[in-house]
């Protein structure tokens, strides 16, 4: 079986991540949200939670997904940009919710790591995709990426937190969002801070069950997925790129660990599907020689 030839290796993605080192994770500024008092903002919180629609959560990802962008520049390679944003729409569009404003992008950044926000935005860095060998990888990990917005992974999160009350209080939080809801406003800081906690183990597995499927569904080997986090695991904890995507998510080898159960022989009749190494090869040769 495919699956067994990287599924149990020793112990150690991305939906969702972040772009820095764990350092001092509760003092974490991002463009003036201070995440140690948006923490303090969810924990106080004691109202009801006031559901969003689906253009809320749209302009709630954009808010959260601009502030994590401020992390590190966007990558200048437009065929880049382009590249990952097709795969990235091909695989939404296989999805139960293909008419979202997907939107893709790369950011200029050695840290290995991909998060996704509500509303159908989803970012990776130039350091997860030179740790790709083919196009299937790039799909897995975009497709559980998307999972997590399928799922409403972070706005249920957020709920659980109470954060749609979050400034009852009136904690000094700064937030700026261009003609935002309310409702938007109160939660926007506490979705950004949630990014710095990591989501549930059980959502990211989830997402990883849901990211083979549709990576399938898009036509690639669902093998991807698990060979980068296979490919993953040779990286020592102790790099300095890789120790807050260690630190919110689940082992490496859990993840594969469920998804080789969760696979089976039941994959085996896909893993025949392309896996198209020779376009992605070509953007990594762009990437690594710097040739735009």
């Amino acid at each position: 079986m495919k699956f067994r030839k990287f599924a149990l290796g020793a112990c150690a993605l991305a939906s969702t991540l972040m772009l820095t080192s764990c350092g001092n994770v509760s003092g974490l500024k991002i463009n003036n949200f201070d995440i140690g008092k948006s923490l303090q903002a969810a924990t106080s919180a004691k109202n009801a939670i006031v559901p969003l629609t689906e253009a809320e959560e749209i302009e709630l990802g954009e808010g959260i997904a601009s502030n994590l962008l401020g992390l590190a520049p966007l990558h200048t390679d437009r065929e880049v940009q382009r590249y990952v944003n097709s795969i990235g729409r091909w695989i939404s569009m296989h999805s139960e919710r293909p008419d979202l404003p997907w939107t893709f992008a790369v950011l200029d950044s050695d840290n290995v790591n991909a998060f996704a926000a509500p509303g159908g935005y989803v970012v990776l860095t130039k350091g997860m995709l030179l740790r790709m060998t083919s196009e299937a990888e790039l799909a897995g990990v975009l497709a559980h990426e998307i999972a997590h917005v399928l799922r409403k992974h972070h706005l249920n999160a957020m709920q659980k937190a109470s954060a749609m009350s979050a400034l009852r209080d009136g904690l000094d939080v700064a937030i700026t969002a261009k003609n935002g809801n309310p409702n938007v406003l109160k939660v926007l800081s506490v979705g950004t801070a949630l990014y710095a906690r990591g989501l549930d183990k059980e959502d990211e597995f989830e997402s990883d069950r849901m990211g083979v499927v549709l990576a399938a569904r898009a036509g690639y080997d669902p093998y991807g997925l698990p060979a980068v986090l296979h490919s993953l695991q040779r990286i020592s904890s102790n790099d300095e790129g890789m120790q807050l995507l260690f630190q919110t998510h689940p082992k490496l080898s859990d993840r594969l660990g469920q998804l080789d159960n969760i696979m089976g022989r039941d994959f085996d009749r896909y893993e025949n599907l392309p896996s198209v190494q020779g376009r992605f090869e070509k953007i990594l040769t762009r990437m690594k020689t710097g040739k735009n």
